[in-house]
């Protein structure tokens, strides 16, 4: 983790800041099935977070954070959707009337 993070995690308030480390772990394992891959994940998270270090709101701050947990929702349920169509595919075969 670079300066950058440091800086970021320093100039947050406090209370807020364990929720924003756990949800930034969070989205990083996530990203670990992306479909542009991991790395591109990666560098779309770090650049999220570093666009925001600068935000000291507690208000603005939660509510970069709830928009944070909907993005995760919106992950698992893509997850879910490619695992979903991925079985049954393997399972039910087209039926061509």
């Amino acid at each position: 983790m670079g300066s950058g993070w440091k800086s970021f995690c320093l100039n947050m308030a406090n209370p807020l800041r364990s929720e924003v480390i756990k949800l930034y772990k969070k989205l990083l394992y996530l990203g670990k099935e992306y479909p542009k891959g991991e790395d591109y994940f990666r560098d779309r998270l770090k650049a999220a977070f570093i666009k925001n270090k600068d935000v000291t709101d507690p208000e603005q701050i939660k509510a970069l954070i709830a928009r944070g947990e909907f993005v995760i929702k919106e992950l698992e349920a893509l997850y879910y959707l490619r695992k979903y169509r991925a079985m049954k595919q393997r399972y039910y075969e087209e039926k061509n009337e």
